[in-house]
């Protein structure tokens, strides 16, 4: 503070004596802002522009409201948030549903106008340091084609700008054609991966792998049913009547050989970055693959779990327990606990699973969940896909040690999400439950919390917000495993196809696949629903298939469960889960309390605000709006 204090003096005293002699002092520079040149003459001023850059990317997918209450994977707790705008089929220009800062249209221009600031100015930078010139101008090139890449699986084709606008020019600019972006971001995204070869990967920045691999993803993508014109119009009658389907689709060209290309790039990736654990040639056992994949959805920053488990991510945004001014592109630590955890924790249950995410979940034996199965009704929480355990809370299932105010409730640490008989003709409301005495506003409607990506470690509390630093994995290496299986399926490779999806199988502690033609497809789709479960790909996965009617406008299905004491048995006080005293019913119901879903075609792609079309008059409307 002394230092401060001097500094601050010494600055005063060269003011006055400056305004005493002559009037210099008004063509200086505002102390507060660094100009243009001094910002690319400089290394670290540079890099702390492209940091800036990364910003844009905020928390991931670690926000309170996330890209799966828009699909069969969840739904968002508590009303009010303009959910069911979308999900209901009712958003419109003047009408916009709930809209992340992560793709949301004006937001990603932003970041992309930075980003084209430094692709402008890093090639005549004045610093003298190449490796670092390099370094920031690929991750530059990397960060206008993720952003560019967002808006396109979510609009369709977007006017593209490669130069930052001055305030005088004309920003009316007109919508390229859904393969013109592919092509600009496949061709920034080769730039990216040229400038970072060589350089070393450092966790929360672009590297040349994550190039490759965003690349992928972009041509698996474009590779897709929704974006051939020929099948999506003759899948949907919106579409069929959409003048301007170049806008959102290939009008030429070969379904197959863009697969193709799909294949070739995710396998460019698969040769360089093996992953965790994906060289198994048989299953490991179901603790492991549980294990494993908790480990996964950790990032190897948890203190429970493996460290190795890092080598899967390609590109992840970071987190840090506290802010500090030496953090790359700063944010604490992220409130995915208390968003979405048990209200017997004191969280807030955000986005929940739904009844069809988990009847997805494989039984051990890779059959399918049958509630037609006696079996598999009495006990549909047992022997299922070890990955379920990792993902989905349930009612039974051991989670952490209760605050010192509920322990009493439950001190087994059981999650309750269901009504229990108490012995003497009475209901026991479960803790976990929206008719509990603890904060039941904000239980679950669907009886299900989220397991993966909270952190598991007891001694972190939930509902202490900051508390945990788990990555999000905006690309890791299994999505590049099954975009390959995909691709391969695609272009006639089953061999490939099911090697990989095995590959991926084993590692969970699943048996392989010998599944051929349409079964084999349908293998595929379900791998990818279940291993990339709440990591933004249901979404997209669903519309580019074009399986979404079917899938994402189905209504939300959640579970009502019912214990009942046996004959002769006593109940335990406090209650805990135990089918030797009690038994169990499991009843599917449907819950429209929030949002009653449906699909219309037009949600294929997101609209283009009122706001938007009126700031710029070339801007053509998305299909069905």
């Amino acid at each position: 503070m002394k230092n401060i204090k001097q500094k601050i003096g010494i600055v005063m005293a060269f003011v006055a004596v400056s305004f005493s002699c002559n009037t210099d002092f008004l063509n200086t520079q505002p102390l507060d802002k660094i100009s243009s040149e001094a910002t690319w003459a400089d290394g670290p001023l540079a890099e702390a522009f492209i940091f800036n850059v990364y910003s844009f990317l905020g928390y991931g997918g670690f926000e309170e409201q996330a890209l799966a209450a828009y699909t069969d994977e969840a739904m968002f707790t508590h009303s009010g948030r303009n959910i069911n705008t979308f999900t209901e089929g009712t958003e419109s220009p003047n009408n916009v549903a709930w809209v992340s800062g992560t793709y949301e249209w004006g937001n990603m221009y932003l970041a992309i106008r930075q980003a084209n600031t430094a692709i402008q100015n890093l090639p005549d930078a004045t610093f003298d340091d190449q490796g670092l010139k390099d370094r920031l101008l690929g991750e530059a090139h990397f960060l206008r084609a993720y952003y560019y890449q967002q808006l396109v699986r979510f609009y369709g084709g977007v006017p593209l700008i490669d130069r930052p606008y001055g305030l005088d020019e004309d920003y009316n600019v007109a919508r390229s054609t859904y393969e013109e972006c592919v092509n600009f971001i496949v061709s920034d995204l080769d730039k990216a991966a040229g400038l970072l070869d060589g350089k070393s990967r450092i966790p929360g920045r672009a590297s040349k792998l994550a190039a490759m691999a965003l690349k992928a993803r972009v041509l698996l993508y474009a590779a897709s049913d929704l974006h051939d014109a020929g099948i999506a119009q003759s899948k949907s009658s919106t579409l069929a009547g959409y003048s301007d389907i170049a806008l959102v689709a290939y009008t030429s060209g070969d379904q197959t050989s863009r697969y193709a290309a799909a294949k070739d790039a995710a396998k460019a990736v698969l040769d360089q970055m093996p992953g965790y654990k994906l060289d198994l040639n048989s299953p490991v056992s179901a603790e492991e693959g549980r294990s494993n994949y908790k480990s996964i959805a950790m990032g190897g920053r948890s203190a429970i779990g493996d460290p190795a488990a890092e080598a899967e991510l390609i590109f992840e945004r970071t987190h840090t327990p506290l802010y500090t001014q030496e953090d790359a592109w700063p944010l604490g630590g992220i409130h995915y606990g208390i968003n979405n955890g048990p209200n017997g924790y004191h969280n807030w249950a955000g986005n929940t699973p739904i009844q069809q995410l988990v009847d997805d979940y494989e039984m051990m034996d890779g059959s399918s969940f049958d509630w037609n199965n006696s079996e598999h009704a009495s006990a549909p929480y047992d022997n299922r896909d070890p990955r379920f355990y990792a993902t989905v809370l349930y009612d039974g299932a051991t989670w952490k040690p209760r605050p010192a105010d509920v322990a009493p409730l439950d001190p087994y640490d059981q999650i309750q999400t269901g009504f229990y008989d108490d012995g003497n003709g009475g209901v026991i409301n479960g803790i976990d439950t929206r008719k509990s005495v603890i904060e039941d506003w904000n239980g679950t409607r669907t009886h299900y919390y989220t397991h993966k990506f909270i952190d598991a470690d007891p001694a972190i509390a939930d509902n202490q917000s900051n508390a945990q630093v788990i990555p999000w994995p905006f690309i890791r290496v299994t999505e590049m495993a099954l975009s390959y299986a995909e691709a391969a399926f695609k272009t006639g490779d089953e061999e490939s196809a099911r090697a990989w999806l095995n590959k991926v199988r084993y590692r969970a502690g699943m048996p392989a696949v010998n599944d051929t033609g349409a079964d084999l497809w349908a293998r595929i789709i379900n791998e990818r629903r279940v291993e990339l479960v709440y990591e933004e790909h249901r979404y997209h996965d669903a519309r580019r298939w074009m399986i979404a009617p079917e899938t994402l406008g189905r209504g939300i299905k959640g579970i009502d469960i019912r214990a009942k004491l046996k004959s002769g048995a006593t109940a335990h006080s406090p209650y805990k889960y135990d089918p030797e005293v009690y038994d169990y019913t499991y009843s599917v119901v449907d819950e429209t309390t929030n949002e009653t879903r449906t699909w219309d075609d037009k949600m294929y792609y997101r609209v283009l605000s009122r706001a938007e079309v009126n700031r710029n008059e070339l801007l053509v409307q998305n299909p069905g709006y």
